[in-house]
């Protein structure tokens, strides 16, 4: 989603609420702590350098039950995060607290923001020297039976 998309979303709701990707809802008395820009700069295993920008937007909660933000004070922070974001519209990322800090990617569902799953992935698999009936998608792996010989460890 990128930052259009979550104001435009965010101007046709009378409550903001987000959804972890199970489905579980965060505490309504969550918090928007932070609002940065990342980026990130780095090569790939094929040696192509690479950037990556986007909007992080922290979540968290307390015990302060009767907190909750509402989609204009919402908007009010997204207009005072463009002195550090500027005008260009970028994908967000947001991170929540759970075992660890967790980062999402975020979509709208017509009624809740969703937090959706972000996994790793191999920018350059034709020079990483993996065949590709070898490559795996993270929930075929931990479903995949690793026996020896069977080229999955």
């Amino acid at each position: 989603m990128k930052i259009s998309e979550m104001k435009e979303a965010l101007n046709g709701l009378s409550a903001v609420s987000f959804r972890l990707p199970d489905g579980t809802s965060l505490p309504a008395h969550f918090h928007v702590t932070e609002v940065g820009l990342v980026s990130k700069h780095f090569i790939d295993c094929g040696g192509v350098e690479r950037r990556e920008t986007v909007a992080n937007f922290q979540l968290w909660e307390a015990g302060d039950y009767d907190h909750r933000l509402a989609p204009q004070k919402f908007l009010n922070i997204l207009k005072l995060s463009e002195k550090i974001l500027g005008r260009e519209d970028l994908d967000i990322e947001v991170e929540y607290q759970q075992a660890t800090i967790g980062k999402f990617g975020l979509a709208f569902d017509g009624t809740d923001f969703r937090l959706t799953a972000k996994q790793t992935a191999c920018l350059a698999q034709d020079a990483c020297g993996i065949p590709a009936d070898q490559q795996f998608a993270l929930p075929q792996l931990q479903m995949a039976a690793c026996t020896p010989g069977g080229g999955c460890c």
